[in-house]
């Protein structure tokens, strides 16, 4: 059996596109929209965990001598500024 000159095909490839395009839009927006409710909650944990691990970093540049001791109370008096 003949589907006319063919064209039926190609209609239903688009129309798969069509939807999957559609998908994929709705997916888009709802994690932008997730993500941007919950920025409070999402950030405040990673921000605490960056701050120890810079503390860190800057507790060994101290113990191998690249900072004096000024330095490291400067950068830590400044990192704590910025919590």
């Amino acid at each position: 059996m003949m589907w006319g000159n063919g064209s039926m095909g190609w209609s239903w490839g688009f129309g798969l596109l069509a939807i999957a395009g559609v998908a994929v839009l709705i997916y888009v927006i709802v994690r932008f929209l997730s993500n941007k409710s919950g920025s409070n909650d999402t950030r405040s944990a990673p921000r605490q965990a960056d701050s120890a691990s810079a503390r860190r970093i800057l507790e060994e540049r101290f113990a191998r001598g690249e900072l004096t001791a000024e330095q490291l109370r400067d950068q830590l008096r400044v990192l704590e500024e910025g919590r």
